[in-house]
């Protein structure tokens, strides 16, 4: 399995090459558009500020060349926001293939939020052998609006979009190469999707 973890400068990208090597995968870190093309599963990863993210992919002409991507492709925290229409972060465009909206957590909750939360009503072969309300990391002070493509939801101020997925997109807002054995099965059913 050609694993490429896409390399624009935004990306914690260690503990993601650790989680797929102990799933007996080599997960190569590029910005080559001809590799990126030709692996069977796209990692799109983010940690950072979503405007100047967004400049590096445009920087690389990444831009482009992800939206058009046919393989599966996951984007995420960060990488998963930037697959969306806008986000109120630095009021960035975003690339369009999630309908809908990244915004900001209100001055009711402590922001970022760090640490475990759950999962809920889960929706796709991603989470094959996870129960629903299973608990995964997160960190992040921006959360996608619900909408037809959620996937998985959680729960912090308000109810937010955890997972999406349009077609061969797919976007997790927590960090499962963080999120121990759950975390772990999440990354295993991504390189099992049909």
């Amino acid at each position: 399995m050609n694993v490429v973890i896409i390399d624009y400068g935004a990306g914690n990208i260690k503990s993601l090459q650790y989680a797929f090597n102990r799933l007996g995968s080599s997960a190569i870190l590029t910005n080559s558009p001809e590799k990126i093309k030709a692996a069977d599963r796209v990692i799109f990863p983010g940690v950072g500020q979503a405007s100047s993210a967004m400049k590096m992919l445009q920087k690389n002409k990444l831009d482009h060349l992800i939206p058009s991507l046919t393989q599966p492709v996951l984007g995420i925290c960060l990488g998963m926001q930037l697959l969306c229409n806008t986000s109120e972060e630095g009021n960035t465009k975003g690339l369009g293939i999630f309908d809908t909206q990244v915004k900001q957590f209100s001055k009711n909750v402590k922001v970022p939020q760090v640490g475990w939360n759950t999962i809920e009503n889960l929706k796709s072969d991603l989470f094959k052998s996870i129960n629903d309300k299973a608990y995964m990391y997160l960190v992040h002070s921006y959360y996608a609006a619900i909408n037809y493509q959620t996937i998985a939801h959680t729960s912090y101020d308000t109810i937010y979009a955890s997972a999406l997925q349009h077609n061969n997109f797919y976007g997790v807002q927590f960090h499962p190469e963080k999120s121990g054995d759950v975390g772990a099965q999440l990354l295993k059913n991504f390189l099992e999707l049909d």
